[in-house]
């Protein structure tokens, strides 16, 4: 059975987790600020958050910029759900805006021209994707985001380790937050960190940062210089010496238990030396995907060989795209479709979305499949995922 994508656990990752089950903490121990400080020094921010998912890291960006419901918010249709449902948590709408059908990532000259239709105000904010692991070029969004005041959330999920090249010829990892205002990354089995479950939250931004972190567990805080009650309340009946007593906190916002585990975190930090052989490896399995496929008559488009693409999916964009997938399914190939467009889902058609309003990202949906990508892709498997494909073709 040859899956679509697939965790890379080693002994070094089973004697991580290991070990961290010896120690004194399983949660909210020191494992996870080592894993966020490494986190940090690998993307090139200044602050990471870890939590229990990535959908769990989309909902406290939402939270931290104080999305509500006057909120209306632009992200793709090309997407899992999770990046469009962040804004519903919190109460505000969401808008889809179509996708460039070279890149398959959200259309910015169409984001655009949607603000430019509508009275400045209208809109509080972006959420990009680096969608299969293609970086979105954030200095280009950035420009017109500063133009109508709004914030960006980079859904970089697909994308730990890609980047673009800005204007001035300096690479720009994803992630980096030198753009957007958050970047959130997942660290499902199938993404290129994998913990079981997890997510983190970069940023270079210490206020959002500290607000993070109060949201991640509960809205609470133990920081004694933000502390609003007074001494006489923290100590209750008891006398105090002009300090908070050890036992007190304060619940100062309405926050979530989106805690990470310190034998997650361990894992992590296992798999972060790993990342740099696994971006080579990926790309070196795009790179023979399109020489298998660049000149076949039944491609309509494919992932390609880009420039700082992390490559979590390798696409190619087919005729008869349910025999193929079908075929593969036979073979025990199990290609994968990323993904159904978020506004043809029940619940964002019952908001007004209908079929045709955003026609690149409905016609990409009818040809495209996922191949199998993952860094222990043998050479010998790979052969085979494109000769079945090159054989169904014939």
């Amino acid at each position: 059975m040859i899956p679509y994508g697939k965790q890379n656990i080693t002994e070094e990752d089973i004697l991580a987790v290991t070990n961290a089950l010896k120690c004194d903490f399983l949660t909210q121990g020191p494992t996870i600020l080592e894993f966020e400080q490494k986190f940090s020094t690998y993307i090139g921010c200044k602050y990471s958050v870890a939590v229990a998912n990535g959908t769990a890291a989309l909902h406290l960006c939402a939270l931290a910029l104080d999305v509500n419901e006057n909120s209306k918010v632009i992200t793709t249709p090309i997407t899992f759900a999770a990046s469009a449902n962040c804004i519903k948590y919190c109460g505000g709408e969401v808008v889809f805006s179509d996708i460039d059908k070279e890149t398959y990532l959200i259309d910015i000259p169409k984001i655009k021209q949607l603000l430019e239709s509508q009275p400045k105000g209208t809109f509080s904010g972006i959420v990009p994707v680096d969608f299969a692991g293609r970086a979105v070029n954030l200095e280009e969004l950035k420009k017109i985001a500063d133009e109508y005041n709004l914030w960006i959330i980079e859904d970089s999920c697909h994308s730990p380790g890609g980047y673009f090249i800005d204007s001035k010829g300096v690479q720009q990892n994803c992630g980096n937050g030198n753009f957007a205002d958050l970047a959130i990354f997942s660290f499902h089995p199938v993404k290129h960190i994998a913990t079981g479950e997890g997510g983190m939250i970069t940023t270079n931004d210490e206020e959002l940062y500290k607000k993070l972190l109060m949201l991640r567990t509960h809205g609470i805080t133990r920081d004694t210089n933000v502390f609003e009650n007074s001494l006489e309340l923290a100590n209750g009946t008891d006398k105090h010496n002009g300090n908070y007593p050890g036992w007190y906190m304060e619940m100062q916002t309405l926050g979530y238990n989106y805690r990470f585990t310190d034998f997650q975190a361990a894992l992590g930090i296992s798999q972060l030396e790993k990342a740099k052989t696994g971006i080579e490896k990926r790309r070196a399995i795009a790179k023979r995907y399109n020489e298998a496929f660049q000149n076949s008559s039944f491609i309509k488009g494919q992932s390609g060989v880009i420039e700082g693409h992390a490559y979590h999916l390798y696409i190619i964009e087919v005729e008869n795209r349910l025999g193929l997938y079908n075929h593969l399914r036979e073979n025990k190939i199990f290609a994968q479709i990323h993904y159904i467009p978020c506004h043809l889902m029940p619940f964002y058609k019952a908001q007004g979305n209908k079929e045709g309003n955003q026609p690149i990202a409905e016609n990409y949906y009818k040809n495209c499949i996922s191949l199998p990508m993952y860094p222990t892709l043998t050479e010998t498997e790979q052969d085979f995922v494109i000769a079945t494909i090159l054989n169904f073709y014939k």
